[in-house]
């Protein structure tokens, strides 16, 4: 792949990756929003390393900042903090094993990771963020910040799986990737994988409905 096509691809994955983000973000409990921003950059992590789902993080999080967030600074380091955290991982064990197996262990991975590091850094921010006693946050975190970073781990794995093949085999008709780019689960549908991945992804949307009182 030569460096234009790497450069137009990753500036393509980033502006979807905004508009998710700007059209996409739902209330989930308290001030607590899902988007899913980070699906597209742990498939852009996926496609090209760890590094380039950092580069991707750091820029979309930093013109959601100028834009659409209300959060201003913090609000962007925890962005960065929690989207890394996920993709980052995910493409650091996939790029190390591509196959069907790398990229459930990698999502699963960044899934658990993502979790344990966003408790802590909400103990640590979301005090100064709110203005909440710390001990008021710490209340929080098992009745609200756990459920819902185990939600939103559960929403960007399921949907990852489910689009990683199609926007792969796009990019790579559109000779904007190569074919030694794809790994080894983009190469044959797996039935199995995806109708998991389906389940996951509409029990989370009933969760997320019955948090709102939808439902």
């Amino acid at each position: 792949m030569n460096k234009t096509s790497k450069l137009t691809t990753l500036a393509m994955l980033s502006a979807i990756s905004y508009i998710v983000m700007a059209v996409g973000r739902i209330p989930v409990v308290l001030f607590l929003k899902y988007d899913p921003k980070d699906v597209i950059i742990t498939i852009g992590g996926f496609i090209f390393g760890p590094l380039s789902a950092f580069v991707i993080s750091l820029l979309v999080s930093f013109v959601e900042m100028l834009t659409v967030s209300d959060t201003g600074i913090i609000g962007f380091v925890m962005n960065v903090i929690s989207t890394c955290a996920f993709a980052c991982t995910a493409a650091y064990i996939y790029q190390r094993n591509r196959t069907l197996k790398g990229a459930i262990g990698g999502l699963i991975s960044g899934s658990i990771l993502m979790t344990a590091v966003m408790l802590l850094w909400n103990y640590i921010i979301t005090p100064i963020y709110l203005g909440y006693p710390r001990e008021a946050v710490v209340k929080l975190l098992v009745p609200a910040i756990l459920p819902f970073n185990l939600l939103k781990a559960g929403l960007n794995l399921a949907i990852t799986m489910l689009l990683y093949k199609p926007i792969v085999t796009t990019l790579r008709k559109s000779n904007l990737i190569s074919e030694s780019i794809q790994g080894e689960q983009t190469k044959k549908f797996n039935p199995g994988v995806m109708l998991v991945s389906a389940i996951v992804l509409v029990s989370c949307i009933l969760l997320v409905l019955v948090l709102n009182g939808t439902i």
